[in-house]
């Protein structure tokens, strides 16, 4: 669907090489600039994990780009990126406020000899205001926005999400502005700037309980009691322990857990109940769950019609049924040549999802083809090569 645009991406861990994959995915031509020695997540692992040499960090956001390798600090490689700027429909970085306009290409810079650029530029706080120079990091603005605060249980301190969903959320939306910017620029024929933030998109995860607080609805704690999802749930809405392991329960009446979970106490109680008197019924609910395993729970939560889910950890999730009809986990052979799983794109068009038609790269391992698209000779290209303004695999022998 994006066949025939190019993007240019300045990016590093984690929000910018995700929103670039998203683009790739689509079929954009995503050529991912690092530097000569590789950028942050290529050489930086969550859990210090590599797979034959490779960076868990670039196997999750690697996919369907070319890399190059390029000394952004050089003469030269200034010149090289000029020209692959020139032509570019999109630019996309994350480095902090005001780095790219001190290396000559700030959005200003490149819109005044490529006009039609979309540039995209993620970062922790903004791009301009009081804290924009500092450091922007998932569990930071976790803490900052309120996120932390709100997870968790009230008897427990402010609670980090697992994942950085921060980064996650903020990569989607960038890559949402991109697309519309692109759409735009078919109507109007302009490029624009695309900025956004690590800070927002934390604010933005919570859209539905922040502006619940804002026109105001209000909790005794900050957190929900006895397991209840969140300060604004309706009891028993939450995760509870069975005998065995953890069961979620979700948007269930009084009068349906009764028969469910056998508690005729329940049964009288208006619906209204799991607001007026959620902590009472989120008590109740989670003694009488732990009286019993999760199997035996099930056939009567189906039953009555319950919303409900048993809690699952990653081992289970390569058995997950749906996961595997939808083909959310993708085996294959890594650039290196060891297998590797990735997680394929999120979304199916017509039914399918789109493919991964490269899996992550060695670093540089498209800079010959890059430079040669971009009109440099062979010589030329070995002259970068031997002067180490740029990084490239090995010549083709």
């Amino acid at each position: 669907m994006l066949s025939g645009i190019r993007v240019i991406s300045f990016n590093h861990f984690h929000a910018g090489p995700m929103a670039a994959q998203f683009l790739a995915d689509l079929g954009a031509d995503v050529i991912a600039v690092e530097p000569v020695d590789g950028a942050f997540h290529r050489n930086w692992a969550v859990a210090n994990r590599f797979v034959a040499g490779q960076s868990v960090n670039l196997l999750t956001t690697g996919r369907n780009k070319r890399s190059l390798a390029l000394d952004m600090k050089s003469a030269d490689g200034k010149a090289i990126a000029r020209r692959l700027l020139e032509t570019a429909d999109a630019v996309m970085e994350n480095f902090r406020p005001g780095a790219m306009a001190r290396m000559g290409f700030g959005y200003e810079q490149v819109k005044a000899f490529n006009p039609g650029v979309v540039y995209a530029s993620v970062s922790g706080y903004g791009a301009s205001g009081p804290d924009r120079d500092l450091p922007g990091q998932d569990l930071l603005l976790q803490a900052r926005s309120g996120l932390a605060a709100r997870t968790g249980r009230a008897d427990g301190a402010p609670t980090p999400t697992g994942p950085v969903i921060v980064d996650q959320h903020a990569a989607s939306l960038l890559a949402m502005g991109i697309l519309a910017a692109l759409l735009g620029r078919t109507k109007s024929g302009r490029g624009c700037l695309v900025e956004g933030s690590l800070l927002q998109s934390a604010i933005d995860l919570q859209s539905e309980s922040l502006t619940a607080w804002l026109n105001g609805a209000r909790s005794d704690t900050p957190r929900g009691y006895h397991g209840l999802a969140s300060w604004c749930s309706a009891g028993p809405s939450g995760i509870h322990a069975t005998a065995d392991g953890f069961l979620a329960i979700s948007m269930a009446s009084p009068a349906d857990l009764a028969v469910a979970l056998e508690m005729p106490a329940l049964a009288a109680l208006p619906a209204s109940a799991g607001f007026d008197r959620r902590d009472e019924i989120t008590q109740a609910v989670a003694e009488r769950l732990a009286q019993k395993t999760t199997a035996d729970w099930l056939p009567a939560l189906q039953k009555q019609a319950i919303w409900h889910m048993p809690v699952k950890d990653y081992d289970d999730l390569r058995d997950d049924a749906q996961l595997a009809h939808l083909g959310t986990f993708v085996d294959t052979q890594g650039a290196e040549g060891e297998p590797v799983t990735l997680l394929g794109h999120p979304l199916r068009f017509d039914g399918a999802a789109p493919p991964v038609r490269l899996v992550p790269q060695k670093l540089g391992a498209q800079t010959r083809d890059v430079l040669r698209e971009a009109g440099y000779d062979g010589a030329q290209i070995e002259a970068f090569v031997q002067s180490r303004t740029v990084g490239a695999t090995a010549a083709p022998a």
